[in-house]
C-alpha cells in the first residue's frame, strides 16, 4: 500500500492511500462497529470498515494490515475479474470480446448498453435489431454473473427462442449453471420478483 493518487481515507489528513496496483483505499468509520474490522472491494476501490473510535494511529496499522490480506487473497481480481465494464462503450466491446470467445464471433450486436428502468429482468435482446440491455442491478454482482446474462443475451441474436440450439451456444461458458443458480438467489433473497433471462 501506497501514498499518492486514489481517494483520501476518513479522518487523515495524509495524502491519499492506494494499493501497490494502485487502487484506491477508502477507510469507513462506523459508531455501529465497535470491535471489528472488516475490508472488501467496491467499484474498484480497496474498502477498510473500522470502529469510529479508533485512533489514527489504530486506523493505519488496521488499514494496512487488512489490504494487505485482501491483496494475498487475490479478492480483487475474484470479485472483478476484469475490469468492470462501467460505460455503454466499454460494456460494448466486452461484448465483442465474450462474442469471439465463445460465440466464434458470430453474435453481433448493434447496441449494447446498461439501463435503470428494466426491474423485471436482467437482460433483454432484440433480435430484429440487434440490441441488447442489461440492468445496472447487474453492475454490483460478480464478472462473472455479469458475463453470463451478456452471453445469454448474445445467443439470443443467433437463436431467439430457449430451445436446444440456444442452451447449446451457452455450453461454452463454465460459469452457465453457477451464475442462473446465483441470480436465482437473488431473485428470491430480494423479492423484487426478478427473472432469470430465461424468462426474456
Amino acid at each position: 500500500m501506497k501514498s499518492g493518487q486514489g481517494a483520501k481515507t476518513a479522518g487523515s489528513a495524509a495524502a491519499p492511500l492506494t494499493t501497490d496496483d494502485g487502487a484506491p483505499v477508502v477507510v469507513r468509520r462506523s459508531a455501529r462497529r465497535t470491535r471489528t474490522v472488516a475490508a472488501f472491494w467496491e467499484n474498484g476501490s480497496a474498502v477498510v470498515a473500522i470502529p469510529a473510535r479508533f485512533t489514527a494511529a489504530q486506523e493505519a496499522e488496521w488499514v494496512h494490515r487488512m489490504v494487505a490480506k485482501l491483496q494475498r487473497q487475490g479478492e480483487r481480481r475474484a470479485a472483478a475479474g476484469r475490469r468492470r465494464p462501467a460505460t455503454d462503450a466499454a460494456l460494448a466491446a466486452h461484448a465483442a470480446h465474450l462474442s469471439a470467445q465463445y460465440l466464434g464471433g458470430r453474435a453481433v450486436p448493434t447496441s449494447v448498453r446498461w439501463v435503470s428502468n428494466q426491474n423485471s429482468r436482467w437482460g433483454s435482446a432484440t433480435p430484429s435489431e440487434g440490441t441488447i440491455r442489461l440492468s445496472d442491478k447487474l453492475r454490483p454482482m460478480p464478472q462473472w454473473v455479469i458475463d453470463y446474462v451478456l452471453l445469454h443475451e448474445l445467443a439470443h441474436l443467433l437463436v431467439a427462442a430457449h430451445n436446444a440450439a440456444f442452451w447449446k451456444l451457452l455450453e461454452a461458458y463454465p460459469e452457465t449453471q453457477r451464475a442462473k443458480a446465483f441470480l436465482e438467489g437473488v431473485s428470491y433473497a430480494t423479492g423484487r420478483g426478478m427473472a432469470d433471462p430465461d424468462a426474456d
